[in-house]
């Protein structure tokens, strides 16, 4: 007779320590990535150097349309925030993330991809943020970096 998996190793597999959020837009139920590296500060500061970074980058700079990049800078804290389990702000505002559609108007190739990451890895080395926290970061923006090349052409 073959023996039988106790209920909780039979279903599916879980995550492990992947948030719910109460509603669709709603905070995370229990402690996020957001809450455990220190929440909206963390991320605006992160933001705050990649965007010293972008400022003076002739590649990058051009693709912001506003003179200021603040508003670029405010989406991106939003973004991110909501990605690691904050608020919802950015989807209550803006709507859905559609990434690759956002970015699609301007010319991402792998010059521009590299020049975003070497900026956005500055910030996260500002950060200071215990390894695993650091890894599983850096870890999404390479994803997101590479999915966002919509071009090979110079």
């Amino acid at each position: 007779m073959s023996e039988q998996l106790p209920v909780e190793a039979s279903g599916p597999p879980r995550p492990a320590n992947v948030p719910l959020r109460g509603t669709e837009h709603g905070s995370a139920l229990g402690p996020s990535f957001y809450e455990t590296v220190g929440g909206r500060p963390t991320f605006e500061r992160l933001v705050a150097e990649f965007y010293r970074g972008v400022a003076d980058d002739p590649v990058l700079k051009p693709m912001y349309p506003e003179e200021d990049l603040g508003p670029a800078a405010e989406r991106l804290t939003m973004f991110l925030e909501q990605y690691w389990g904050g608020p919802g702000t950015y989807s209550e505002q803006r709507g859905h993330p559609r990434l690759r559609m956002r970015h699609q108007p301007f010319k991402v190739n792998p010059d521009a991809r590299d020049r975003w990451l070497l900026h956005m890895r500055t910030a996260v080395d500002s950060l200071d943020l215990p390894p695993l926290a650091e890894e599983t970061l850096w870890d999404y923006l390479q994803r997101a970096a590479y999915a966002m090349v919509n071009t090979f052409d110079e």
